[in-house]
């Protein structure tokens, strides 16, 4: 929905396409943090079912419900004030105004976006991956048309639509509402897919009450997930921020590439997840074997999907730009990127699903620690240097991004190869009741 939100903005103009990807890095900056402590749930659901536990799997979920909402109300704080640092930064007068407009929208999808991850975790624990495409599938095609509608007025509609020609155009503000609303609608798709699960429990609405020692849990296994994607969001919202000193097209050409980019990055996602899950009911059943069998074939799933994703990058650069944009300074800027990006797709796949196989084995720290020291104390450094020291401009931050994530997918590849070699232990074993 982003990359739709993006695209149609592109067409509004190259302010408001700068603007609104600069404060979807913020919105994702922010947001991520609540995605990673959530997702605390998904290797316990997935055990719990790994075990046979089905009852408690369920309340786990409806535990995840309770964390997720206490997690809305800390983040939307710092999303509200967070357009207040773009000019400490030094983001150019001209992009805070879309910016701010965008992101205020935008945080009222907060909610939604997280207990979305909740039950997403878990259909995927049942193998239940068809609602997740429909919701999808649904949400986007509504954000198409409500993103032109409301970016340009009802003016675009044809003649028969009547009364809705009337509507004006909210122009960035309306991006962000369409994409909201189709947050609510893909929560209610999936939400309406849960009842069709059965769980044999004499009193369902139990399972609803809060449970402080599970949603504790939760939270200590999810709290290192949240700060390691914060490290790796942050530094590509970081590096954001930085191309916004470089200049109006410059910033353009980073969100235009950066958002292609995340697209492709969701595939790779896509097979971390399903890793995740089948480590975790290998974790569950007490095979080890299995777990590791898994983690390694979500591994080659996902450089497989980079791989071609590369491929494409470098036979496609323009072509992909146009999808965004028709500025030719912007395009100009953004076919060197998408070669950068090209390079590490591979690396970036393979880092999603070393995440991910972590995540199913109940290891959520050394992800943290790897992304730490390869986003910060590897990728950052060099981004630094080539961009600015050795004047190479927004390909040189890419290349210090290169880097990065290829030092992360190197750690967690080992760390996930070494966890596997002996038996690994369940969440509800190995942490305190």
């Amino acid at each position: 929905m982003s990359v739709v939100d993006i695209a149609v903005l592109g067409r509004y103009g190259a302010r408001e396409l700068a603007g609104s990807g600069l404060a979807n890095a913020l919105f994702f900056a922010v947001s991520i943090l609540g995605l990673g402590v959530v997702m605390g749930v998904d290797p316990m659901i997935s055990q719990a079912l790994g075990a046979g536990d089905r009852v408690g799997a369920r309340r786990m979920l409806w535990q995840g419900v309770w964390l997720a909402m206490i997690v809305t109300g800390v983040l939307t704080i710092p999303m509200i004030l967070g357009p207040m640092l773009l000019p400490v930064v030094g983001v150019q007068k001209e992009l805070i105004e879309p910016a701010t407009d965008y992101l205020l929208v935008r945080a009222t999808g907060l909610a939604p976006f997280l207990l979305f991850i909740v039950v997403r975790s878990y259909l995927q624990a049942y193998h239940a991956t068809r609602p997740l495409l429909v919701s999808m599938i649904v949400c986007n095609v509504f954000n198409l048309i409500a993103d032109i509608v409301l970016v340009f007025g009802g003016d675009v509609l044809p003649l028969w639509t009547g009364p809705l020609r009337r509507i004006p155009s909210f122009g960035v503000s309306g991006a962000a509402i369409a994409t909201v609303a189709g947050s609510l609608i893909q929560l209610w798709i999936v939400a309406a897919a849960v009842r069709g699960i059965p769980v044999d429990v004499p009193d369902v609405a139990k399972l609803h009450r809060w449970n402080g020692p599970e949603v504790r849990r939760a939270f200590i296994v999810g709290w290192p997930l949240g700060l390691q994607m914060g490290a790796e969001v942050g530094v590509f919202a970081l590096v954001g921020l930085l191309a916004g000193r470089l200049g109006t097209m410059d910033l353009a050409a980073h969100q235009l590439v950066i958002s292609i980019a995340s697209f492709t990055f969701t595939i790779a996602l896509g097979v971390a997840a399903a890793g995740s899950v089948r480590v975790g009911i290998g974790v569950g059943a007490g095979d080890t074997l299995a777990a590791r069998r898994a983690g390694h074939a979500a591994f080659i799933g996902g450089l497989v999907v980079m791989g071609v994703a590369a491929l494409v990058f470098v036979l496609l650069p323009t072509q992909l730009s146009r999808i965004i944009t028709d500025n030719p300074q912007v395009i100009a800027i953004a076919v060197p990127l998408f070669m950068v990006a090209a390079v590490f797709q591979l690396s970036d796949g393979a880092q999603a699903v070393g995440a991910g196989v972590l995540r199913g084995a109940g290891d959520t720290k050394y992800a943290l620690i790897a992304n730490l020291i390869g986003h910060w104390a590897v990728g950052f450094p060099i981004a630094i240097y080539l961009g600015f020291q050795r004047k190479m401009g927004i390909v040189g931050l890419w290349w210090g991004l290169c880097a990065g994530l290829t030092a992360v997918a190197i750690l967690l590849l080992i760390r996930f190869e070494r966890l596997s070699s002996k038996p690994i232990a369940r969440i509800a074993d190995s942490l305190p009741h």
